[in-house]
């Protein structure tokens, strides 16, 4: 990288603010999952000032820029892939407002999730948004990724919350777009357009969000059937009927079987499928949903239903799913997570498809994940070697035609960023490929912010 420019971009943030040491560099060369190239400088800016001043600099330099969180993101979108500039946020991490009585949170990008959930809970409101990173993820990478979560299926996702932002184009121009109103339709809706680009078009800088009052109760279900069917039908009957849980996340066999060998909570070993519900709201009509969804369970021959309303017996219950992550790491020591959403209605043909791709394959392949709203996480457990890493890459694109042909789509909640742009056109046509093509050249001229992201080289 130019000497000069390092001396510019030192000159913005100050020398302390700046890392060149490649033992420092080469920790932001990956995210969760993706590894890409080593920057060639990790910078920690704390205005929209300091990041427009440093995004000129790579319009004149020409070197790359990637806006980073704290790179707990599974698709390689905060990685570099021709080295450049990350640009850490982790000095940018104020709550700047919460205005209770417009229920409006403002904040930087840097804010980890559950911090904020934390404060507006002081003050009696919500933001339900809970990526499973959300005790260590931040509102600034949430909002690249569109992020969501359990809550999801009765609160929806992060473009639900965002009404707007302060937005450091690539080219170094500052704008804020959106409103902190509930309504608001001037203009293009821009805000809409930033939120999931992946860093790809600007820089947020500040976000503004919705919240809402924080229910009053909660209760908890776990459901155990011997067969998935059985889950899955309880799920498309539990709205049916009308209740609409906070959350419903499924584990099918082998997702149970090594969750219970990490942190045995005795669960049969004949049980084929698992249900984790929580309903909330009043404490009468939470206790209502609950009986009722209990009811539903037992209808479609659940062998067992414990329902809580105890916090402490809550996140007992919910222990099956929390080390599930990295449970799955005693399979094998490779992890190819993948997410994947198809209609409710075909959620037990979809999962019995990955039970016969791991006969076929031979290689571990566990779903589980947010069944209310058909997004399920599939991850593949390999060993660390050419064969097997083959293997996987088909029995990916397969998983991904599945979903597809099921009128599903190929990424819930992940993005595109590395891992999935080869696939990405086996969902979007090449003539909806080239006109985002065209927004990023609009929006990027000199292609220097995030590059590599998304879009197959």
């Amino acid at each position: 990288m130019d000497r000069e420019a390092i001396k510019e971009i030192e000159a913005i943030c100050s020398p302390g603010n700046v890392r060149a040491s490649f033992e420092e560099r080469k920790c932001y060369a990956y995210d969760g999952r993706t590894e890409g190239a080593v920057p060639d400088l990790v910078v920690f800016p704390a205005s929209a000032a300091e990041v427009s001043a440093i995004l000129k600099l790579a319009n004149k330099f020409l070197f790359a820029v990637v806006p980073r969180g704290q790179g707990s993101g599974l698709t390689g979108g905060s990685v570099p892939v021709k080295g450049g500039v990350v640009l850490s946020f982790m000095r940018m991490d104020r709550i700047l407002e919460i205005d209770s009585a417009n229920m409006v949170a403002v904040v930087e990008p840097g804010v980890i999730t559950f911090l904020l959930q934390q404060e507006v809970a002081k003050k009696g409101l919500f933001y339900p948004p809970d990526p499973s990173s959300y005790m260590y993820s931040t509102i600034g990478g949430n909002v690249a990724e569109c992020a969501g979560g359990p809550n999801s299926l009765k609160y929806g996702v992060t473009r639900d919350y965002v009404l707007g932002l302060e937005v450091v184009l690539p080219t170094g121009e500052i704008l804020n777009v959106g409103v902190r109103t509930m309504k608001g339709v001037v203009g293009y809706d821009l805000t809409r357009l930033f939120v999931g680009s992946e860093g790809t078009l600007g820089v947020v800088t500040r976000v503004t969000l919705k919240l809402i009052p924080l229910p009053e109760a909660k209760a908890t279900l776990l459901a155990l059937f011997h067969e998935v069917e059985g889950a899955a039908e309880t799920v498309s009957a539990i709205i049916a009927a009308k209740v609409v849980p906070a959350t419903i996340e499924f584990m099918d066999k082998s997702s149970i079987r090594c969750s219970e060998q990490a942190s045995p909570m005795g669960l049969p070993e004949d049980v084929g499928g698992l249900l984790l519900i929580e309903v909330d709201g009043t404490r009468e009509s939470a206790l209502a949903q609950a009986e009722k969804v209990r009811s539903i369970a037992a209808g479609h021959h659940a062998v067992r239903c414990d329902l809580t309303e105890d916090p402490l017996e809550a996140d007992r219950l919910w222990q099956a799913r929390r080390v599930l992550s990295q449970a799955t790491y005693n399979l094998n020591p490779v992890k190819i997570a993948e997410d994947v959403v198809v209609p409710r209605s075909e959620i037990p043909a979809f999962i019995r498809s990955l039970e016969e791709m791991q006969r076929r394959f031979g290689l571990p392949i566990l779903s589980f994940g947010h069944a209310g709203d058909g997004n399920f996480h599939v991850s593949l457990m390999i060993k660390d070697t050419a064969e097997d890493r083959a293997r996987a890459e088909e029995a990916v694109r397969e998983i991904f035609a599945e979903a597809l042909r099921r009128g599903g789509t190929m990424s819930g909640e992940h993005g595109i960023g590395l891992a999935k742009a080869p696939y990405l056109g086996m969902e979007l046509s090449d003539d909806v490929i080239e006109t985002m093509r065209r927004i990023k050249k609009l929006f990027d001229p000199n292609n220097i912010l995030n590059p590599g992201k998304i879009f197959p080289e």
